[in-house]
């Protein structure tokens, strides 16, 4: 069984720069928005039971999801949002197990925006939390995505809070530090769960 270290944080925290530097030291990368895009790729099965229950409106005309579409319906009423995350967190979870099978290193870091929110930090034995203020996320969420401050702040909002972040944390990454620095925490991090790894491989066999 490999030691899964999950990677969370709030949206634009800074998840995906720290995620790159795992990759750069050749650190196997699970990563959640990657699985939950196969998962609604043309073709795939829940892809159709989305055009069936929200309409083809959330089709853009090459057959794949119009993302935008789908995040202002959801956004609009909580019970839209309640269905997708019903029909698609299962496959979501079944293809996650698929990819920690699969993984042959020691251990592998898993990148899932929604720890908290879906209540998965059981999964890991390890959880990094890269922390940020919730003025800089609006910021950069803003730039990232060209959206209003209005649009940013409801998505921070429905997300879990930072308190609720930390209090599942191991290991905090401040997403202030500069990118040498940062870099530096990410290797100080990579030896430490070398060594969990090979001490948790060795309990286990």
């Amino acid at each position: 069984m490999t030691y899964i270290v999950a990677l969370t944080g709030g949206i634009a925290s800074g998840k995906s720069t720290v995620a790159d530097l795992f990759a750069a030291r050749q650190i196997d990368i699970i990563d959640a928005d990657l699985i939950a895009r196969e998962v609604v790729e043309p073709g795939q099965p829940a892809l159709v039971t989305m055009a069936d229950y929200f309409g083809h409106k959330i089709l853009l005309e090459n057959g794949q999801l119009d993302r935008k579409q789908l995040r202002n319906i959801i956004f609009s009423d909580p019970r839209h949002k309640q269905w997708l995350n019903n029909l698609l967190h299962p496959l979501i979870q079944q293809r996650t197990q698929q990819k920690f099978a699969q993984c042959s290193a020691e251990w592998c870091l898993w990148v899932v925006p929604l720890l908290v929110e879906n209540q998965l930090q059981h999964l890991a034995q390890r959880v990094i939390v890269v922390d940020s203020e919730e003025e800089r996320q609006i910021e950069r969420v803003c730039e990232r995505d060209r959206i209003s401050r209005s649009q940013a702040l409801a998505i921070i909002q429905s997300q879990a809070t930072r308190q609720q972040r930390l209090a599942i944390a191991d290991d905090i990454i401040d997403n202030n530090l500069s990118k040498s620095a940062l870099a530096e925490r990410v290797s100080q991090l990579i030896l430490t769960y070398n060594q969990f790894a090979s001490e948790y491989k060795g309990r286990k066999l």
